[in-house]
């Protein structure tokens, strides 16, 4: 986390959803300078990612949309019923604003592109960890 901005105090524990093995060893790298965040967990699929947020209960879920077996947004729906602390960013490509809504109404509080991750996937769990939304840069209008 940056320094001008609010850290918490323990660590967030974190499960990182999708299907993209290089990628999701991108994000834990990305991450694990920051010894605040903790990758407690990584899933390749929306079934798996429920599953493991029901037994791990994540403080953080950053969760693509476009996953085999179980899409994200219907990942997320199931996490709010078995994981009810756990927050969700959705961390993906797909850029429909129409989609970013859908996915932010259930029970999402924060969507980031992936193409603008390395700038602004820290300010989202920032925001996601004081309560606020966070919509990414190139979805706003």
């Amino acid at each position: 986390m940056s320094q001008n901005q609010s850290v918490p105090t323990e660590h967030v524990r974190i499960l990182v959803v999708d299907d993209s093995p290089p990628w999701r060893k991108w994000v834990v790298s990305f991450l694990s300078p920051l010894q605040q965040l903790q990758v407690i967990g990584e899933a390749s699929d929306g079934l798996e990612a429920v599953q493991k947020a029901q037994v791990l209960r994540p403080d953080l879920i950053l969760l693509d949309i476009g996953l085999p077996v179980l899409n994200g947004i219907e990942a997320a729906r199931r996490i709010s019923q078995v994981s009810h602390g756990s927050k969700v960013i959705f961390l993906t490509m797909e850029s429909n604003s129409d989609v970013a809504k859908v996915a932010l109404s259930n029970g999402a509080l924060a969507y980031v592109l992936k193409r603008d991750a390395a700038s602004e996937l820290l300010p989202a769990i920032e925001a996601v960890l004081r309560g606020e939304r966070f919509m990414s840069n190139g979805l706003r209008e």
